[in-house]
């Protein structure tokens, strides 16, 4: 007996496989997506891929450059700039959140994903590294302990793994996640925001040059110039005072 997979099982294969490719740059911006030839590539009526297209717009991944052509959108500078204000917004509380609640177990976990980090980063798999990166700030969300926070993070989350695939200075990530780490492990939530945000605001700068170079990593960083007069934000040596 045939079993017929339900259409909405059918629409979710074809947006999840189109989502993950755009994240990791296989397809790239302004690669066009054509209902029909991605119909017969998956072997599935142009339905689903054409509500596929449409979650994917609403996420944010692509667009409509016109009414019969749908292109992957690049990233912008705003973009960018805004996703990362929403990520020291959240983030930052968050992690606040996770010094004050995490357990052993939660502790272990986030040790083994950064040894797992440092593996890949010294083999340099560049598939790996941005994917072991995001479960270790997925993690961190899920350590809070605010189901919220958690839900507010959703609809965005996609274009921050987006993001994550984009910063290619793995050596400097992984020293910053076991800063982070020690902070939250000390229990002390101060600290864990100060590494947080220094985090974030470094993250950005580099994701920033990867996709635009040196000019608009200048420019003024994600909207957070409060924390150091050179509107840079914190060190990690600041982070550690």
């Amino acid at each position: 007996m045939t079993t017929v997979e339900p259409l909405g099982a059918v629409r979710e294969r074809v947006l999840a496989t189109l989502r993950q490719k755009i994240i990791t740059g296989r397809l790239r911006p302004g690669d066009r997506l054509v209902e029909r030839e991605l119909a017969d590539r998956f072997g599935v009526s142009r339905v689903p891929v054409r509500e596929a297209i449409r979650a994917l717009v609403a996420e944010g991944f692509v667009h409509f450059e016109t009414p019969r052509r749908t292109v992957v959108r690049p990233l912008t500078p705003t973009d960018v700039k805004e996703l990362f204000e929403l990520r020291e917004a959240l983030e930052v509380y968050a992690t606040g959140l996770a010094a004050q609640r995490a357990t052993r177990a939660d502790l272990a976990e986030l040790e083994e994903l950064l040894d797992r980090a440092e593996i890949a980063t010294r083999a340099q798999d560049a598939e790996a590294i941005p994917e072991i990166n995001t479960r270790f700030h997925d993690r961190i969300l899920t350590m809070a302990g605010n189901g919220l926070l958690i839900s507010v993070m959703e609809p965005v989350a996609g274009r921050v793994r987006w993001l994550t695939h984009q910063n290619e200075e793995w050596p400097q990530l992984l020293i910053e996640h076991r800063e982070l780490y020690a902070a939250i492990a000390s229990g002390d939530p101060e600290r864990a925001r100060a590494h947080a945000l220094a985090h974030v605001q470094a993250n950005y700068r580099s994701t920033v040059r990867q996709l635009f170079g040196d000019t608009e990593a200048g420019s003024g960083g994600s909207g957070t110039n409060d924390s150091g007069s050179d509107g840079s934000g914190p060190t990690s040596e600041q982070a550690r005072r």
